[in-house]
């Protein structure tokens, strides 16, 4: 990565001789000293490193998430079209089964007008058939009443002509049998009949 540090063992070493220590004791500690740096870097890379990491994720993740962005917004303004010529096809196709359900309805009811028209015709006919028939029968009946009427007319005139008779024949024998004194009176050229009121026998009249 570039951030490799070089330690020179030998001069400190050589630093440590001088200052008294054995020659020895300056090696292990030049030793441990490296190892002691080495895994300090070796830490401090490591985060360096995990952060390159993190941000090149991000980065890749940014990067991710605008792709996404845009083919999702791609994807939805193909969904947009699509949907939006699929309510086209979908109004066009309501648009014509309405056409079509008119036509049809308005069909039918031309059938209904039409049968009801003819069936009216029928009934009128029927009615008017009936119509006469009553009529017919109404004269007929008007007619035997009419007849009946004048039987019963001419029933009542030959009953009262019998009575008037049976009256008249009564009539004829009570003045047979009490014969009423008859007055003739000339006037004036004619000849009247008047009856004289009768008296009972030896009356007022019956003395004069």
């Amino acid at each position: 990565m570039g951030n490799t540090i070089a330690f020179d063992t030998h001069a400190y070493v050589k630093k440590l001789r001088e200052a008294g220590v054995n020659e020895r004791q300056a090696e292990v500690q030049a030793e441990a000293l490296v190892d002691l740096v080495e895994d300090r870097l070796a830490t401090k890379r490591d985060f360096a490193d995990l952060k390159m990491d993190i941000e090149k994720i991000r980065a890749d993740l940014q990067r991710d998430i605008k792709e996404l962005d845009a083919k999702t917004e791609i994807r939805l303004k193909e969904l947009d079209t699509k949907a939006e010529t699929r309510f086209k096809e979908l109004d066009t196709k309501v648009e014509t089964r309405f056409k079509e359900l008119d036509i049809k309805a308005e069909t039918r009811i031309k059938e209904l007008d039409t049968k009801a028209e003819t069936r009216f015709k029928e009934l009128d006919t029927k009615a008017e058939t009936r119509f006469k028939e009553l009529d017919t029968k109404a004269e007929s009946r008007f007619k035997e009443t009419d007849a009946k009427l004048k039987e019963m007319e001419l029933r009542m005139v030959i009953k009262m002509g019998g009575m008037i008779l049976a009256g008249i024949g009564i009539l004829f024998g009570l003045m047979r049998a009490w014969p009423l004194p008859v007055q003739f009176v000339p006037v004036s050229g004619q000849e009247m009949r008047q009856m004289v009121p009768m008296t009972s026998p030896g009356g007022a009249g019956a003395s004069k």
